[in-house]
């Protein structure tokens, strides 16, 4: 634990300099937004002592009902991201919701009073967040604060990644001030949330818990076979290609979900895999994503086509035999080979180039094994992030080919509000740089009760006892967390 009493040195504080830079940036922030009218970010980026732990600190130090995420994945060079508060939220619905708060972020990055030297590789101000996956998802009662769209940029943002070769992090404190604001007492707040950050390991599962759990499907597993022979129907009149039908699990625990504890599992379980914690309000959102949707590194733009699994084996030869049949399977073959040339369709107009390998490779996880296909393209012209992910999502791992058509039929199917299941989240900075993976292998975690959400890729070959089965492997990621 980073002790923080008077004694010590918060490895949190400001030097005298940081502090007067921030104050002079604060006073800059307040005048020009007394000048136009409209409230002006500022910022300041610092070094901390890289082997201080993001999570540690967000979830020992996030306040009662504040919005806090963290973000990783510890096999890409142990990155990680972790934030908390609001220093300004961006939200819309509809089928602009990307292009709007794309607009809003834009504009104030633009504006923000920041130094530009901070921007990129995990310094300038950020704004995190996701999306539904519908253009107005979200909207059922357990998915209250997560609506179709929602970014925010975090009074605190804590960014650990590779710098110059070697591991670095980096805080970011921002604060959105108004013309009526007083340049001290912003000043005074950020000094406050400093003195009360905390390093704390993250706390522990309980190995042996009491009391009774109980998992429902909310509805009958039936009702997914029957969507998917319905969805082979159509695909066989030739309606579309391929269409992606999930479902909902419950999980009602006798005593909350600690949301902690479990990404705690997570990282540990799932090295590879974007593992994060959304918390919004009294409600946290929960996953272990294999699936990149993108990433944009200026000029650069990397993705994953991911579509076609099966189980693993704890048998070396079984888990091997597994992935062979996989890789050679003509169902699985076919529903991949819709998503990767896709992405690649989807990218090239926009990229002076495209690779896609030949051929799929097995991506394996803790408890199950995808064919997956890497994807990188150089850009023609610029397109931030968020132009990346409005162009990517949902791709037909997600959604179905022809889109549209799939995505007419998946809330007739599925008969529930995927919320932000399968949507994107992730992050982007002031250079329009950022990270945006899918929302796989999650649960919307909510007092006692945890809603788990898994899928399938339905096409003409697909067997609606087989999808019920694969869904089945899929929420094994998390259900033997939640459920005791």
């Amino acid at each position: 634990m980073v002790a923080t009493s008077s004694s010590t040195v918060s490895p949190f504080a400001l030097s005298d300099g940081e502090r007067e830079r921030l104050h002079a940036r604060l006073a800059l922030a307040v005048r020009r937004a007394r000048r136009g009218g409209e409230p002006v970010l500022a910022s300041i980026t610092v070094a901390l002592d890289p082997a201080v732990d993001p999570a540690q600190v967000v979830c020992a130090s996030r306040l009662p009902g504040e919005h806090w995420f963290v973000l990783e994945q510890p096999e890409r060079g142990h990155a990680a991201l972790g934030a908390l508060g609001e220093a300004a939220t961006l939200q819309a619905g509809g089928r602009t919701r990307f292009s709007d708060v794309a607009d809003r972020w834009r504009a104030l990055a633009a504006a923000a009073v920041a130094d530009p030297a901070d921007a990129g590789a995990g310094g300038g101000p950020v704004a995190l967040g996701g999306f539904a996956f519908a253009p107005e998802g979200g909207s059922s009662p357990h998915w209250a604060g997560f609506p179709p769209a929602s970014l925010v940029v975090p009074e605190l943002a804590l960014v650990r990644g590779q710098r110059g070769g070697e591991r670095s992090l980096r805080m970011t404190l921002s604060a959105l001030a108004a013309g009526d604001d007083v340049p001290e007492q912003l000043l005074a707040r950020l000094q406050g949330r400093l003195a009360a950050l905390r390093s704390e390991p993250l706390p522990l599962l309980d190995p042996a818990p009491t009391g009774r759990y109980q998992v429902t499907s909310v509805m009958a597993p039936e009702h997914h076979e029957h969507a998917v022979a319905r969805a082979t129907e159509l695909i066989a009149r030739g309606e579309l290609e391929k269409v992606v039908l999930a479902r909902e699990v419950q999980v009602h625990a006798p005593r909350p979900h600690d949301p902690a504890a479990i990404f705690a599992v997570l990282r540990q379980e799932f090295p590879s895999c974007f593992v994060f914690c959304a918390g919004r309000g009294e409600a946290t959102l929960v996953a272990a994503s294999p699936e990149l949707l993108v990433r944009r590194e200026g000029h650069r733009v990397s993705t994953l086509a991911l579509a076609g699994s099966t189980r693993r084996s704890a048998d070396p030869a079984v888990d091997a035999h597994l992935g062979e049949q996989l890789l050679r399977e003509e169902a699985h073959r076919g529903e991949h080979s819709i998503v990767a040339r896709w992405i690649a369709r989807t990218l090239r107009p926009h990229a002076v180039w495209v690779t896609t390998a030949e051929e799929p490779e097995l991506v394996r996880i803790a408890n199950i094994q995808h064919l997956g296909t890497p994807i990188r393209a150089q850009l023609a012209a610029p397109m931030d992030a968020l132009e990346l992910v409005e162009l990517m999502h949902p791709t037909p791992a997600m959604g179905g080919e022809p889109r549209a058509r799939a995505m007419q039929l998946i809330p007739a199917l599925e008969g529930m509000d995927r919320g932000w299941y399968a949507g994107p989240v992730g992050w982007t900075d002031a250079t329009g740089d950022g990270e945006f993976c899918v929302t796989l292998r999650c649960a919307l975690l909510r007092g006692r009760v945890a809603h788990c959400y898994a899928g399938g890729g339905i096409v003409r070959q697909s067997d609606p006892a087989a999808e019920l089965a694969e869904t089945e492997v899929k929420l094994q990621a998390l259900l033997p967390l939640l459920a005791g």
